[in-house]
């Protein structure tokens, strides 16, 4: 009887655990929404024209059209904000399909750390990528 108790507890603080971390998930996902809203506003504001976006393969050797316009938002290319006002990761599996018809992005949730977690340990906030794009494009004109 005392296992059948443990397992139950340990069970509920699990669940608990697991609805903790999916609130804060989704406030995180709140938050980096509000971003790119606000940056699509300023974009269109201050006339930053949108660009073709193209996806680049995981292999790093082929890029495909995406039938998608907006900006891109980290200087590799792989990130970009829509004119639609939603968030791309633009890598894709490399295929012939992608190649001849274009590769089909779906919009993703966006985070406030961009890398975060990653090996390499660079990582930077949506906020200072999104300033960054913003400043880049004031020191063109």
């Amino acid at each position: 009887m005392a296992d059948d108790e443990w397992r139950r507890k340990r069970d509920d603080a699990v669940a608990k655990h697991a609805a903790a971390a999916a609130r804060a998930r989704a406030a995180e996902t709140e938050q980096a929404r509000a971003l790119v809203a606000e940056f699509t506003a300023e974009a269109n504001r201050r006339s930053l024209p949108p660009q073709k976006l193209t996806a680049l393969a995981y292999n790093g050797r082929s890029r495909y059209r995406t039938g998608l316009r907006g900006w891109y938002v980290h200087p590799d290319r792989s990130l970009a904000v829509g004119v639609d006002g939603e968030f791309y990761v633009l890598g894709v599996p490399a295929s012939l399909r992608s190649r001849l018809l274009g590769a089909q992005l779906r919009p993703q949730d966006p985070m406030l750390i961009i890398g975060k977690g990653a090996k390499d340990g660079e990582s930077i906030s949506l906020r200072e990528l999104l300033h960054r794009r913003l400043a880049a494009n004031e020191a063109t004109r």
